[in-house]
């Protein structure tokens, strides 16, 4: 799908990926509605796009929220194209040590936010006989994460809910797009527990641009899987063909990093 013209919704917008995502789209000649809970970071991103786009400082976790969201941006904006459900949280470690409210939030960010979306904007999706959900999951969503438990498991349903999307309504115009990088330059990168240091050691830190330049392309092209890190499709492949194995090495590599 070709962005020129078309309204698109970022979440998790207010830095990272998502920021890089919201100033290409607009560079795409697309109409761009930002959002994050972060009003300051959020602001600044809404200044750059400039005043023909629209920022919204929304909690897309909460069902009204999202409504409040998306009417604004229906209102201001057109019916929405594509929404990219970026907004994430990398938080937990052990499940043995992580809390409930910690498992509850990942769940609510990573997975429930891109259900919540996908209620309010399919039906009108279905009657145009078009629509783009293009999901911000991850590597760990293929593989794991090692050291984050609700990281790990969280990526997974939100790679298996854009899964499920394309399969059940791709037939009807509804084209969807999974995201899963390594490591991004990001605040999610910056620290030194055990989950940062693998993913750092594994491979390659992009830049956010690159990262958004993978996806623009790949929803040009609509096609679901994008890897901005290659080598992610190879260790996919060999987790598919010898899972034992794989999961000997992950726990080697595991050891390594302890």
């Amino acid at each position: 799908m070709n962005l020129g013209g078309r309204t698109v919704v970022v979440t998790g917008a207010a830095g990272g990926i998502g920021r890089a995502l919201a100033l290409r789209c607009a560079e795409e000649g697309a109409r761009v509605a930002v959002t994050d809970i972060s009003a300051e970071s959020l602001a600044r991103v809404g200044e750059e796009l400039g005043g023909e786009h629209l920022a919204v400082t929304a909690d897309v976790t909460d069902e009204e929220a999202l409504a409040g969201l998306l009417s604004q941006v229906e209102s201001a904006l057109g019916p929405v194209d594509v929404f990219f459900a970026n907004a994430g949280v990398a938080i937990g470690e052990d499940p043995v040590d992580t809390p409930d409210a910690v498992w509850d939030l990942a769940f609510s960010v990573n997975v429930r936010a891109h259900i919540l979306a996908a209620r309010r904007l399919l039906p009108g999706w279905l009657e145009r006989g078009e629509g783009y959900f293009v999901t911000t999951a991850s590597a760990a969503g293929l593989l794991t994460q090692i050291g984050s438990a609700p990281y790990a498991v969280t990526k997974h349903a939100a790679v298996a809910f854009a899964e499920w999307l394309s399969v059940t309504y791709g037939d009807r115009g509804i084209r969807v797009s999974c995201l899963c990088p390594m490591g991004v330059r990001t605040g999610m990168l910056q620290g030194e527990e055990l989950s940062h240091r693998v993913v750092k050691a594994a491979g390659a830190v992009l830049e956010p641009q690159g990262v958004a330049d993978a996806v623009i392309d790949a929803v040009d092209a609509e096609r679901f899987l994008i890897l901005p890190h290659p080598e992610v499709l190879t260790f996919f492949q060999r987790k598919a063909m010898d899972y034992d194995r794989w999961l000997a090495g992950m726990r080697r590599l595991q050891a390594r990093q302890s």
